[in-house]
């Protein structure tokens, strides 16, 4: 993926995937990547099945055009953020409030009102893939940081159950649990998790 402050050649190796049902806006578009020196440009025209066709295509990025966007068009948007998530830029000619929010929490990275302007193309994809990275980073982040809480969840129940059937003490339950992990070649919340499903099987 072209990073943002990427030379001019380099946008030849991004491949843009333009949704749009009107052959004339499409047609601008196409131009403006072309005079963006985007050549790698597939234009899809019907929003139906849009999921599949981006699974089939493999783009960098996305970009939507539309009068206005509807539902049905938004909640793609949140299938794509969920199973095949891409960097999306989306231009409209009429919005609200309410859709504009509708569009960012459907992942959504840039969303420009009355249209577009085929002279801005390249620096709102380069904002549309900068942002998505960010997005992106943020997300990984939580990610990590969930799992580690729920790990820790995890081996401080084990320590509990070997404190109580065992008889020791804190620190003791947690040496035997490193122990165990490291003779086995393990991680230690994979040994706690054996711990709790061998309590779970003896009840």
């Amino acid at each position: 993926m072209m990073p943002a402050n990427a030379a001019p050649s380099s946008a030849a190796a991004l491949r843009i995937l333009i949704v749009d049902q009107n052959p004339e806006r499409a047609s601008l578009l196409e131009e403006a990547m072309r005079e963006a020196h985007y050549s790698d440009v597939v234009t899809v025209r019907e929003t139906h099945g849009l999921l599949r066709r981006i699974v089939e295509i493999e783009p960098d990025v996305i970009v939507i055009d539309l009068e206005n966007p509807n539902r049905d068009v938004l909640e793609q948007m949140f299938q794509v953020s969920r199973s095949v998530p891409r960097p999306i830029a989306m231009f409209v000619d009429q919005s609200d409030a309410a859709t504009i929010e509708r569009a960012i929490d459907a992942g959504v990275a840039t969303y420009i009102v009355d249209g577009l302007r085929k002279e801005g193309i390249r620096p709102i994809l380069e904002t549309t893939i900068s942002r998505f990275n960010a997005f992106k980073r943020l997300r990984d982040e939580l990610d990590r940081t969930k799992q580690a809480l729920e790990e820790r969840k995890l081996i401080e129940r084990a320590k509990g159950i070997l404190m109580t059937t065992r008889h020791l003490g804190e620190a003791e339950a947690h040496a035997l649990l490193r122990s165990a992990a490291m003779s086995d070649h393990r991680r230690v919340v994979d040994v706690a998790r054996d711990v709790i499903r061998s309590l779970k099987a003896s009840k």
